[in-house]
């Protein structure tokens, strides 16, 4: 870890330690927030006992399928309205102003086509993370050097190999980011749906404490989804430094 993962990691630290010592002054009120300490022990608890097992994997499972599916279609996408001007030019303030449509609204359409199961919630994660996908994997694809293209056509490559031996390796840096929002939009989409439409799941679990004024349980869980979060773009962050790095050498 270099010298910004380190300053990265004392800030979080710091601000852990802050917000600790700050409840335990209790300059803040314990019914609006309870110290990290607090929140790592009943994480433990609940982890260790196994109650939340089954909505832990519920969630994860959904994320998964969410994730999967935005990158490999949204990179798919985002290659084809590349190699396609008229179409972009359509899209592209369609695409600009995206995240400004509450897809929440879709929900019961979705339950009309799918029925009351788990696939409206992975849908709305899906469409939540996809453009985020296409964004990136086009403005990866603006950025790849004419030559490269050109030399391409010169050997009598396809469309197809020119899509998958060039284009995508040229642009993986902004793939990669792509990928890490992705996670995220991924979480945010399916969370956010179990809270308020599902009856299973973290986001379902973590309203239901709220409801009860259960703070240890419903901050545990919150706990447990920014360290997985954290953790995932961690590691996809590293990863992308050393593909850059031999990139670099190479």
């Amino acid at each position: 870890m270099g010298r910004v993962g380190w300053l990265r990691l004392a800030v979080i630290v710091g601000a852990a330690l802050l917000l600790e010592w700050s409840c335990r002054q209790g300059w803040i009120d314990r019914l609006t927030i309870i110290p990290p300490s607090e929140m790592a022990t009943s994480l433990w608890s609940i982890l260790k006992s196994g109650k939340l097992d089954q909505h832990i994997r519920r969630t994860l499972g959904n994320v998964g399928l969410a994730f999967a599916l935005s990158v490999v279609i949204g990179a798919a996408a985002g290659t084809a309205i590349h190699g396609l001007p008229r179409l972009r030019r359509a899209l592209d303030p369609l695409m600009a102003s995206y995240y400004a449509v509450p897809f929440f609204i879709f929900y019961p359409l979705l339950i009309l086509i799918f029925g009351l199961n788990n696939i409206p919630i992975i849908v709305i994660g899906f469409m939540f993370a996809v453009v985020a996908m296409v964004l990136n994997t086009l403005n990866g694809l603006d950025r790849i050097p004419p030559v490269l293209i050109k030399t391409a056509h010169v050997m009598g490559m396809g469309r197809l190999n020119i899509a998958w031996r060039i284009k995508l390796p040229a642009a993986a840096p902004y793939l990669f980011t792509g990928v890490k929002l992705a996670v995220a939009y991924s979480f945010i989409g399916v969370i956010a749906s179990e809270f308020i439409l599902s009856g299973a799941g973290l986001g379902y679990s973590i309203a239901f404490a709220y409801n009860n004024f259960d703070n240890r349980g419903m901050y545990a869980l919150m706990l447990f989804i920014l360290i997985l979060v954290t953790t995932i773009n961690s590691v996809l962050h590293m990863w992308e430094q050393r593909m850059m790095r031999r990139r670099a050498r190479s």
